[in-house]
């Protein structure tokens, strides 16, 4: 398990600019801004945050290059159109896929460590910036061939022995089902290039397409895991099954 030295059990100062994102962040996440929505202007934000105009413009403008924002000229920034997305109707481990298929599932964990929630990350689980929760990522294969790279992180309060699990012998799925049982689940499925580092754990070409599944799961009052799942995309399908 990796340990904070004594430095950082002391709350780091968050810059003004990071505050103003992260609470914009968490209306949309909320759903308490929807897409198209106007967001306040640089001068409604100096005043509510009793900032610069400079740390409101940098606010508006890092959230726009990530993603959350467009802004229209003369106009006023709003909220982004979400990427398509998939309700998928059960969440099953992908060992128990494999094995389901009479295919060898193995893994091997590539990292599993503590880290301090940034300001996207406090916006996924609710929680405040800096606050300790944990990483892991772990490739999994099917008869030796890779099949999907796990990037996962773990609200602390929710599984706090999850470090010390041996994920080659149980699924992270299956060990936090056991320590915070699935209460609601969303989905959000993209189809993406795969980058170098990720193509080359998955043993494909650089810019194979690929499947990406962005995972969040809540048990009762606790998101507990925020997980992005990246598969080959000439190796995985979706399959859904609903009933009216």
């Amino acid at each position: 398990m990796v340990k904070a030295d004594l430095a950082d059990t002391f709350v780091k100062p968050v810059p003004l600019y990071a505050k103003v994102k992260q609470a914009i962040i968490e209306k949309i996440y909320t759903g308490e801004w929807k897409p198209h929505d106007r967001v306040p202007s640089e001068a409604e934000l100096v005043k509510q945050f009793n900032c610069s105009r400079m740390t409101a413009n940098r606010a508006l403008r890092e959230l726009t290059a990530e993603g959350f924002l467009f802004r229209l000229q003369g106009v006023g920034s709003f909220v982004s159109e979400p990427k398509g997305q998939s309700a998928l109707f059960e969440i099953h481990s992908i060992a128990d896929e494999i094995t389901s298929r009479d295919h060898r599932h193995n893994c091997k964990v590539l990292k599993l460590s503590e880290v301090n929630a940034n300001m996207t990350q406090a916006a996924e689980f609710n929680i405040a910036i800096d606050t300790p929760i944990y990483h892991s990522i772990i490739v999994h294969y099917e008869n030796d061939v890779p099949v999907q790279i796990e990037d996962r992180y773990v609200n602390a309060q929710a599984a706090p022995e999850y470090l010390r699990q041996d994920f080659s012998r149980q699924t992270a799925h299956d060990y936090l089902s056991q320590v915070a049982p699935l209460t609601e689940g969303e989905h959000i499925v993209e189809a993406v290039a795969g980058d170098a580092r990720s193509c080359r754990l998955l043993q494909i070409e650089e810019n194979t397409p690929c499947l990406l599944i962005s995972r969040r799961t809540w048990s009762k009052e606790y998101i507990v895991s925020s997980a992005k799942l990246l598969f080959p995309g000439h190796r995985y399908k979706l399959k859904g099954h609903f009933s009216s």
